[in-house]
């Protein structure tokens, strides 16, 4: 007897079924209760490439494309898709869903598959559909990436304001610290036995005003006095004091570009720019080695850029900074620029070194990049923009001034702390300067209309009750064409040009200051 043959509305029936399996997204097999290949679909045959697929035994292990493991030279991780297949063949499970990967890199691959036992007319049957969402996977993770940096933003952010708001009264506090321990050291007698007090007063101001502009640097509010300089000057200035700072098992090497273009920084902050990075070598290098210094033109072309889409196509000067120490892992490099994050023992350190390097390089309109790897050592690497114009020589001597300027012009001092507007009057004075003093603009406005003699020059805060510094200066100056202004705050970047003051038009000093930097920028403004 004739074996039974299926009819022609059978082999219909099953020709649409796998024309229909055929337009179906995704790959599809059907597995006996053994798992052999029963059928598959257009989509599983491209998939499977040259791989046997009909009649094979164990299917889920049958038919990834040979592509994947020819890129990537790894095989797929398939151990819950295995375990997920044998529990649906055995009965345990009716269905079961595993996502598995193969690759690495840019060559890796994530697929999901869904496997449904299915039972009908005495037998049993697995399907096994199986789709490609490497796409669904990286847009998940770039997703994830861009929502770590939003919070990091936002933490930054947070932080920033946090600092800002407490910057002016802590820094008004600090200048009348630093300021009076200055005063009392100058009059002290060397051999007096309170001299070493006020040493221990001044260096404890210091350290708090270096941990307030360290706040205001990683959170990009601080005041940049910026100017076009020659980073490699900056580079060799630093160096000098590096050579006490890093000990004598630490080899430092400079190798700088001799034709390196110009930037526009503020050659203090950039200083501890470098400052925080060696300091930071020398801290991973405790058996000693070597730190290299380097400075080179480049450009950022469209390749580089295209990986690092905050940076733009340009000219740039860079400075690379790099050590032979311990280096670090992956993780602590995702961190390595959050503020208050250190890998350094309790006390060792405030975690805000690389947040302070961070917020200057960016605020100076740079970019930022370390490389590192556990045992081989880590590179910072600089990025800051070139500018056509040539850095000015520096003035012969100009280092080697001790005494503090004088002059004899009249200064009217407006401030509404007591104490910051009597060490100002208090410092000018021995400066030999002619001084005027007011609490507020209102007093400031009565007091010079009813002066006399021509004042050269008005000190005073910006941020005051009533009048602001900005608003009476423009009274003053309108009434006293000849009068000169140097605004000082206490107050972050924001708040300034909130008011109407930006460094790059105007003469303002930074809460705290000291005698010298007072007495300076004083003679500096009135010429």
């Amino acid at each position: 007897m004739d074996q039974e043959r299926p009819d022609q509305t059978d082999l219909d029936r099953m020709k649409l079924i796998q024309a229909a399996l055929d337009a179906v997204p995704a790959y599809i097999a059907i597995l006996d209760e053994r798992g052999t290949v029963l059928a598959v679909n257009a989509g599983w045959r491209t998939y499977a490439g040259s791989h046997p697929l009909i009649g094979s035994a164990c299917g889920i292990g049958t038919g990834y494309p040979a592509a994947c493991a020819a890129a990537a030279g790894t095989e797929p991780d398939l151990n819950p898709v295995v375990s997920g297949l044998r529990q649906v063949l055995s009965g345990e499970l009716d269905e079961s869903a595993q996502e598995y990967a193969c690759g690495e890199g840019e060559a890796r691959s994530w697929f999901m598959v869904r496997l449904a036992r299915v039972t009908g007319m005495g037998a049993v049957r697995v399907m096994v559909a199986q789709v490609n969402v490497t796409e669904r996977r990286r847009a998940e993770e770039a997703l994830k990436r861009s929502e770590e940096r939003l919070r990091q933003a936002q933490k930054m952010e947070a932080i920033g304001q946090l600092a800002g708001g407490v910057a002016h009264d802590f820094n008004n506090i600090l200048t009348a610290i630093l300021g009076y321990s200055e005063i009392m050291l100058d009059r002290l007698d060397p051999a007096s036995p309170v001299r070493g007090y006020a040493e221990q007063i001044k260096a404890g101001g210091e350290r708090a005003a270096e941990l307030t502009r360290q706040l205001l640097a990683f959170s990009r509010k601080q005041m940049l006095e910026t100017r076009v300089v020659s980073l490699n000057e900056i580079v060799t200035d630093v160096s000098k004091m590096l050579r006490r700072t890093l000990g004598e098992d630490v080899q430092q090497v400079l190798a700088l570009d001799s034709s390196l273009g110009s930037v526009r920084v503020d050659p203090g902050r950039m200083g501890q720019v470098i400052m925080n990075l060696a300091v930071n070598a020398r801290d991973a290098m405790p058996r000693g080695g070597k730190l290299l210094i380097e400075t080179s033109n480049v450009e950022i072309d469209e390749a580089y850029a295209a990986g690092h889409p905050e940076v733009q196509l340009g000219h740039y000067a860079l400075l690379a900074v790099s050590d032979t120490g311990s280096g670090m892992d992956a993780a602590t490099l995702a961190h390595v620029f959050e503020p208050f994050f250190t890998t350094k023992p309790v006390g060792k350190g405030t975690g805000l070194g690389l947040a302070t390097v961070f917020g200057i390089v960016k605020q100076s309109g740079g970019h930022v990049w370390v490389y590192s790897e556990p045992g081989k050592g880590t590179t910072f690497r600089i990025y800051l923009p070139r500018v056509e114009a040539p850095a000015p020589a520096a003035k012969p001597g100009e280092a080697g001034r001790r005494a503090l300027p004088r002059g004899t012009e009249t200064i009217l001092v407006v401030e509404d702390e007591d104490m910051i507007r009597r060490l100002a009057v208090t410092i000018l004075a021995s400066c030999g300067y002619d001084l005027l003093e007011a609490p507020s603009a209102e007093a400031a406005l009565v007091l010079a209309g009813a002066e006399t003699r021509t004042i050269h020059l008005l000190l005073t805060d910006v941020v005051m009750p009533g009048l602001n510094g900005v608003e009476l200066a423009a009274r003053l100056t309108a009434a006293r064409p000849g009068l000169r202004t140097l605004f000082m705050s206490g107050y972050t970047g924001n708040v300034m040009l909130h008011h109407g003051v930006s460094t790059s038009n105007m003469a303002f000093l930074q809460k705290p200051f000291t005698q010298a930097v007072l007495a300076g920028k004083v003679r500096e403004v009135l010429g």
